[in-house]
């Protein structure tokens, strides 16, 4: 075996025996980087919601539940979505199936500037930034991982998590402060301007597979064949959900994700905003705890993905989702007019568990499902959007029965105790068996 008769940069020669020069960094980093941005980018979606539910009721005099169904809607196609755009980016590649979602929500995005009737909320919003942010699920940030990484998957897994807290950072105080100085309407057309201008990162630089640039996935011994197009993506998606209904573990991880979804998106992200204002704090302000909620995420997620690599998934788990039970059950006694030292440290507190639990459930799909698993995590995060979607109705449902949000809060503090049992009792699986092959 000699290397003086070929290049060492040569991208086509594609030998598991040769050892080449290996770049200073690998491209999987700028894949993941360019993944990175455009999670953020399509984040100013996720942050308006709870920022709508005044405005909208104070404007049009939709009740509190109407609106909530309509972010209900968004939160449950958001989930339903995302297996079958997994299976969609192993047809078509990620970035044509990103790049059309991204043009999709911001098409749903302005188009809710003329709104006047409910409907067309539940349309615009619910139906076709439903669809789109689907497309732009943690399937997405699942996939990119299992083609380009072998090594660091935790922490890669926990970074691009990571990206939705950063885009809630950046954007939450900017998209607040529109609505209470120049109404709802000038922040929806910046939720649509910040998709679309991610698409051109998107369209050049993010690409499918590592074979597509001549090279290995970070950390692997031998180079990796890009696989052909898979088609039937809809029979596909719905073949893994068949075979993963029958195994318990699926079912283990669906629930314990439904009450993760339930107890942050469908909860603090729609309702935390409205229920701070009506003890009086300005919208700014609380707009301002969820960004900082956004900081002490990224910590959270990131260090979860380096935890991840490193301890058991089922009890990182547990205790992810014990500590948010405790913190939800103290959260009615800390609303207040202002910003107090006890309600700081419950925001940095709930902020560190917010999406901490996404590596190790990750982590767990692909043990259990091995080369289906970003199928998989698809429908099991669908469980999350379908949990967050039914309670961002009832939260709604709950303020206009009761005049209060507290009886939310104490259920789903109970519902994260119910969620650590869960993840207890989920079965280690062997490492040399894998249970589905799609």
């Amino acid at each position: 075996m000699t290397q003086t008769t070929e290049p060492v940069d040569a991208p086509d020669r594609h030998t598991s025996t040769r050892s080449p020069r290996r770049p200073r960094i690998h491209r999987a980093w700028f894949v993941a980087a360019v993944t990175f941005v455009t999670i953020i980018g399509a984040a100013a979606f996720r942050s308006l919601p709870g920022l709508l539910i005044d405005p909208l009721h104070t404007e049009f005099g939709w009740s509190r539940g109407t609106i909530g169904l309509a972010v209900s809607v968004n939160l449950a196609l958001y989930g339903l979505t995302a297996p079958f755009a997994a299976a969609l980016m192993d047809r078509f590649g990620i970035r044509r199936v990103v790049a059309v979602a991204l043009l999709v929500i911001s098409v749903g995005s302005v188009l809710t500037v003329w709104m006047t009737a409910p409907w067309q909320l539940m349309l615009y919003w619910g139906l076709l930034v439903g669809l789109g942010s689907g497309s732009m699920a943690l399937a997405f940030a699942a996939t990119v991982t299992n083609r380009w990484f072998t090594e660091r998957r935790g922490l890669v897994t926990g970074i691009l998590t990571a990206a939705s807290a950063s885009g809630q950072l950046i954007f939450l105080p900017v998209l607040s402060w529109i609505v209470e100085h120049h109404h709802w309407r000038p922040a929806a057309v910046t939720v649509a301007l910040a998709a679309l201008a991610v698409v051109p990162f998107v369209w050049l630089l993010l690409r499918d597979h590592p074979a597509d640039v001549g090279l290995r996935p970070y950390g692997a011994e031998e180079f990796v064949p890009k696989p052909p197009p898979v088609t039937g993506a809809a029979r596909r998606a719905l073949k893994v959900l068949f075979s993963a209904a029958r195994t318990g573990p699926f079912w283990l991880l669906a629930g314990t994700f439904a009450i993760c979804g339930a107890s942050t998106n469908g909860l603090i992200q729609t309702h935390f905003v409205p229920a701070a204002h009506d003890h009086g704090m300005p919208i700014t302000a609380a707009a301002s705890l969820l960004a900082v909620i956004g900081v002490f995420d990224v910590v959270g997620t990131i260090a979860s993905g380096w935890f991840t690599d490193r301890f058991e998934p089922r009890r990182l788990l547990a205790v992810y989702y014990a500590l948010r039970g405790i913190s939800l059950l103290f959260l009615p006694l800390l609303l207040a007019p202002s910003v107090h030292p006890p309600m700081l440290f419950f925001i940095v507190f709930y902020g560190l568990d917010w999406v901490a639990t996404v590596p190790p459930t990750i982590a767990l799909c692909r043990e259990h499902y091995g080369d289906d698993s970003a199928i998989v995590f698809g429908w099991v995060l669908a469980s999350h959007q379908v949990g967050a979607a039914v309670v961002a109705f009832l939260g709604g449902m709950a303020r206009d029965v009761f005049g209060t949000y507290d009886v939310i809060w104490y259920a789903s503090g109970a519902l994260c105790a119910a969620a650590a049992l869960m993840a207890l009792i989920i079965r280690r699986r062997p490492a040399e068996t894998v249970l589905i092959k799609g």
